[in-house]
């Protein structure tokens, strides 16, 4: 069995793979000896370890040589940030992504926001861009398609309006050939469960501090529970601390 096929068979409804965002080689090592069954890294993590802003802000031969440094540091599946991929034409999308499959990774994150702005693409560019990007990469790739509407909204106003707009895009990227469906900043179990149950993919949460537990992900049909840069801002935190004590 291919490592696409090991990862896309992690994704059940109801039993959901977690996913604890790794930056580099190293980070990506260390959760995989903690017993992970594959490795996702963080557009986020990736641009902060290396000095960069998030936002394709990180240039795109240091983003593909640390996706490829992070496959080789590990046995596991191995999925990459993609954000926009780094081009906004077809033939651009098409290269960057055969690019991509070419160090090894198995699949990729998506997104749908116009990089650097606070707009999204209308849904008829973003199924275009999903198959610009299908094209290039094998079709044993797990494109997991990412939609910021509730990332670029408060959380006061997600209510069933925006849930349906969520699942409108979400049909749609799954007509264009998308095996996934990532919805982050949405926690309200209500609303997730009615995105999972209208889309025909397995959708994928982010963990939030103070959010639904994995058990709660689950009751409500999420496949697939990632954990963005929380873990890099963890470790900055644990490593200023420990600096602080040694130097004090």
């Amino acid at each position: 069995m291919s490592k696409f096929e090991d990862f896309r068979k992690l994704h059940v409804p109801g039993d959901p793979v977690v996913l604890f965002n790794a930056w580099d080689a190293g980070s990506a090592a260390a959760v995989a000896q903690s017993g992970a069954r594959a490795i996702a890294t963080g557009s986020a993590s990736v641009s902060m370890a290396n000095g960069f802003g998030d936002g394709e802000e990180v240039p795109f031969d240091l983003a593909i040589a640390n996706a490829a440094r992070v496959v080789k540091a590990v046995e596991l599946p191995v999925t990459i940030d993609f954000e926009g991929g780094y081009a906004t034409d077809s033939a651009g999308l098409s290269a960057n992504g055969r690019r991509l499959a070419e160090t090894g990774a198995i699949g990729c994150n998506f997104e749908d926001q116009i990089v650097g702005t606070d707009r999204l693409y209308e849904i008829a560019e973003q199924v275009s861009r999903i198959a610009a990007l299908r094209e290039g990469v094998a079709k044993e790739f797990f494109i997991n398609v990412r939609t910021d509407l509730f990332l670029k909204a408060k959380a006061e106003t997600h209510d069933s309006g925006l849930a349906d707009a969520a699942i409108e895009r979400g049909l749609a990227y799954a007509d264009a050939g998308a095996n996934g469906y990532f919805i982050p900043g949405l926690a309200d179990l209500s609303l997730v469960e009615r995105i999972a149950s209208a889309v025909p993919l397995p959708v994928n949460a982010m963990h939030l501090p103070g959010g639904p537990s994995r058990a709660g992900w689950a009751g409500a049909g999420i496949a697939r529970v990632s954990h963005g840069p929380f873990p890099y801002m963890a470790m900055q935190k644990w490593l200023t601390e420990q600096a602080g004590a040694a130097l004090a």
